[in-house]
Formats: structure tokens, sequence, C-alpha cells
């Protein structure tokens, strides 16, 4: 396969802001609009006992535009209302050229009426996720969804956009001629809200979405293409483009300054590894253009945040190889690296005012003459011992590494990492919440906050010190995977093993073993790599004072 035929950092559908009501706007006259997407809500408590929907008001000026009774209609399709429920109404066209002229004549033919729950911003996440859907393929869409008096505002064009954009996403069809465009043909356009408040909540969705497409596009092209080179490469390319700074390691120079862990993971492959740095300083950027070219580009109280995410383009478990069934999703074994990645850039974007640093580790996780071996020793960077139990066990070797260099070299007030570390994880917390480990609670805290805000949802895990004797070890520092049957908590021991290298930082760890992939479309998350954790950070990052 052609590494040039896989196309990354894709541009998202547009979603645009137009201010007025259905009942009066001349956009339903524009040749190009296709659909109209209207809002349904189930009854609350205080309504007659014989309604079991609520129109919204976009519902009743469309009604009213076109004549025809939607609530009535939405009950006789037997819609209740609840969030991502979508249904299609195409009205007829006149029989001949002497049929009588129908109300909706001129007006789009097709309609949409969308379950929004109780407008939570779960509920219009999910709402938005059903019109992409309801709505592929078509040119222009207009929705009042999310718009209506009593809706929260700019947090509701926010949500509505995320899910929108997040279900727009399609996984490339790799050998296919490319499109003459890379931006896709369907535009949404927001009716109701304007002004400078729900632009910047929509700017932020855009942001948000575009991060996400990254990492899916990233974590879900093949291995046969996604080597540690062709990652590197992609987010050097990315990266300069935003007009940030790069660093890359080689082999060469991994070995001459000691990173014995990310060498040992990558030995058996015949795809060497890479140690990849991405900086954005803020005040190493030109001022945008609404910005003060004459302001200061930091406060004084800016934070410098590293990003540290796990980056093996394929794991086959080593010498302690997988199952078949098990190797299957592994390409998407670097979704952690594809999030540090599109973090620094969705930064650099929202021009956050912290710096921030992706470190990307890059092995792949093969076997051969020259793998590395269950009993073997490490000497990692900085000098610590590693005892190796199960090479499968990959992921927090490199990110060892890693985090003891940052910790080291980088000096960051706040040091993350992101992987897709343990099946425990996923066994214990289900596909929808990522683990998260802090050793500060007021981080800890902060990412809960940005979890429910971005519907990537973390679940707080505590680091239990009675664990610590499962990471120590007869015959090195540390012991990287507990003995068998002696401790349980594969997901803590993991994270009390890397907390061995983050120093006095502060520091927490997210396990995305089990939400970062998906068996099937849902909502906004979409079959393959999820793109989970790129909102929760960029979310973390924009409330970081």
């Amino acid at each position: 396969m052609n590494p040039s035929e896989v196309r990354v950092g894709r541009a998202v559908p547009a979603v645009v802001l137009a201010a007025g009501t259905l009942a009066s706007s001349d956009l339903l006259l524009a040749p190009d609009v296709d659909a109209v997407a209207v809002p349904v809500a189930p009854s609350t408590p205080d309504e007659p006992e014989d309604t079991d929907l609520q129109p919204r008001r976009g519902t009743a000026d469309a009604a009213a535009r076109y004549g025809i009774d939607l609530a009535e209609l939405a009950e006789r399709a037997r819609l209740t209302g609840a969030a991502g429920e979508a249904w299609t109404l195409l009205l007829p066209r006149p029989v001949g050229s002497a049929g009588a002229a129908l109300p909706w004549a001129g007006l789009p033919r097709r309609l949409v009426l969308v379950g929004v729950g109780e407008g939570t911003p779960q509920d219009l996440r999910r709402a938005g996720a059903a019109l992409a859907r309801a709505t592929r393929g078509l040119r222009r869409v207009l929705t009042t969804v999310g718009t209506e008096p009593g809706a929260d505002g700019p947090r509701s064009v926010r949500a509505l956009a995320e899910g929108y954009l997040l279900a727009a996403y399609r996984v490339q069809r790799l050998g296919a001629p490319a499109p003459a465009s890379d931006a896709p043909a369907t535009e949404l356009v927001v009716v109701g809200r304007d002004g400078v408040r729900a632009q910047a909540a929509l700017d932020e969705a855009v942001r948000g979405a575009t991060a996400t497409w990254l990492v899916r596009d990233l974590a879900n092209t093949p291995s046969s293409t996604k080597d540690p080179e062709w990652m590197a490469d992609r987010a050097v390319e990315l990266a300069r483009a935003a007009g940030l700074t790069t660093e890359v390691l080689g082999p060469r120079e991994l070995a001459a300054q000691g990173f014995g862990g990310i060498l040992a993971v990558g030995a058996g492959s015949a795809s060497p590894p890479r140690l990849v740095t991405v900086t954005y300083d803020p005040a190493a950027l030109p001022p945008a253009d609404d910005e003060d070219a004459t302001a200061a580009p930091t406060s004084r109280r800016a934070k410098h945040v590293v990003v540290v995410g796990k980056g093996i383009t394929y794991d086959t478990g080593g010498i302690s190889i997988k199952p078949r069934e098990a190797m299957v999703p592994m390409k998407t074994d670097m979704a952690g690296a594809a999030v540090a990645l599109a973090t620094v850039l969705g930064a650099a974007a929202a021009r956050v005012p912290h710096r921030v640093t992706a470190v990307l580790p890059l092995a792949e996780n093969h076997f051969g003459a020259s793998s590395y071996r269950p009993g073997d020793v490490l000497r990692m960077w900085g000098g610590r011992t590693v005892e190796i139990a199960n090479t499968d066990a990959e992921g927090r070797i490199v990110l060892g590494d890693a985090l003891a260099w940052a910790d080291a070299t980088l000096d960051p007030d706040v040091l993350l990492d992101v992987a897709t570390l343990t099946g425990a994880a996923s066994l214990g917390l289900g596909k929808q919440h990522a683990a998260l480990y802090a050793t500060d609670a007021r981080l800890s805290g902060a990412l809960e906050v940005a979890g429910a805000e971005s519907g990537e949802a973390v679940w707080p895990m505590p680091l239990v010190e009675d664990y610590t004797d499962a990471v120590r070890s007869d015959v090195a520092d540390l012991r990287h995977v507990p003995q068998d049957g002696k401790y349980g908590g594969g997901s803590i021991t993991a994270a009390l093993f890397l907390r061995e290298f983050v120093g006095t930082r502060t520091w927490a760890h997210l396990d995305i073993a089990g939400p970062a992939r998906a068996t099937a479309d849902k909502h906004e998350v979409t079959e393959g790599a999820t793109g989970y954790g790129a909102r929760l950070l960029l979310r973390y990052l924009a409330a970081l004072r």
C-alpha cells in the first residue's frame, strides 16, 4: 500500500450559525438546502397527560411554514423523543402540471424529526449524531435542534455540533480513488443562534472534532502502512504545518541516550523505533489575526503540560504472543500517541495560554531473533533496571522510558500519559470509561470534570500503596508485571509501575484500553478507533488556570 493513499488531518464538515427562525428565514428557499431537521422531546410532568411528545419551538415554526401538524405525525410514527432518535419524512410532489399547489412548494422536501430527550449536553450530542447519520450524503441541512428557548445556550450548540461532526466520520477506503476535495460535502446550518459566545462554542466543537478525526485516521491506518517511521513523519508534517517545533530520535540517537526500554520493545521488528517530541509554545508563535500583537503571549501563571502517548504501531505480544483474535485490533495500539499529537495540535489551534508538549514513543512489538524475552533485565532511560515478565506488557516499558526522560528534561508542571494499556481496565470499567490514576486530587478532579463536559468519561481509580510490592524485583530495581496469581488489579499495578518514572511531578495516567476502540457505531462513537481522549484533554487545557 502506498503511504500517500492515507490522508490524515482531513477537514470535518462545515457547521455554521444563522440568526432567525424557520418561520421567517429565507434560508429555506435556497436551492441547495436538502433537509430541515427539527427537535421533539418527551412530555414533561406539567404537560397534559394525553400528550406523549412535546414539539419544540423550531418544530412549531416548521409546522407553520409547511402547513403540517408535525407533532401529530411524530406521534403516528411512534416517536418517543428520546435522545438519538431520528425519523425522516419525505414530502410528495404534486401530480402533473395542473396539480394543486402544496403548502410546502419551494421548500425542502425532506424533514427530519430528531429526539432531544431532556436537552442535556449528552442528549444533544446524541441528537447531533443521529442527525448526521440521517442526512449523510446531502448538501445542506438546516436545524433548530439545540436552539429552542430553554436550551443551554452555547453549551447546547457545542454539544449538537460535536455529535454531528463526530458521527459524520467515515473510515477511509484505502485503494479507492482520492476525492477531488478532502472537505465533506454536507453543511449543517444551526438556525436561531449567533453571537460571539455561540460562535466560540462552535469553534471549540470543530477543534475537538478535528482532533478526534485525526486520532481516528491515524489509529485506523493499517500497520502495513503505519510503522514507527511513518507515524513520526506524519507527526512532523502536521506539526510543521501548524508552526510547531519537533524533534525525532531514531535508533542511533535512542541507543546513544540510553532509551533501553523503547529499543528493547522495538528490537524484534524490521521497522525500528522512534521518539518524537512536538512542542507548542504560545510565545513562539506570531499572534493570530484577532490577537493584539503587543499583548503578552502567555500569563506568568501559564503551565507547561506534557502529554506522553503510548505509540505501539502494531502489537503481536512479542514472544509472549497474543491469540489471533486479540491481534486483529492491534493497529490501534498507538491511539495514545495519536491522542497526544492531536492534543498539542488542538492546543495550538485554540491558542491556549499554556505550553504543551507531546512525547510519542513509537515502536512495533514484534517477535524475531532479536526480540526481548521474559526474564530479561532492561536498563531504562535514567538507569533504572526492569525485570521483564511478559513481553505483551510492552506499553508500560516504552512509557517508562518516555516519562523518565520527560520528567528529567522537559520540566513539566503537569505530566500526563495516555495509553491503551491494560485489558484489566476494560474488564473492570467497560467500554465507556477510561481508568484515571493521579498523584494530585485537584488534577484528578479537573480531568473528571473535563471528561463529563466532553462526553469522554473517566473513572478515578486508587493507587493502592499496599500493592507496591507487585512492582518490586529480586534481580532488578523493578518488575514490570506482578507474579502470576499473587496480585489482582492489573490496571492498578500497571499505574504503580509508571509512577516509578515520574519523580515528584504532578502526574495522571489515563488507561483508555476500553473506550479507545468500538465494535460498532453508537451515537457519536464510530466503529474501529474512537478517538477517545483528545477532546477530554483539550477541554482540560481550556479550563486550566
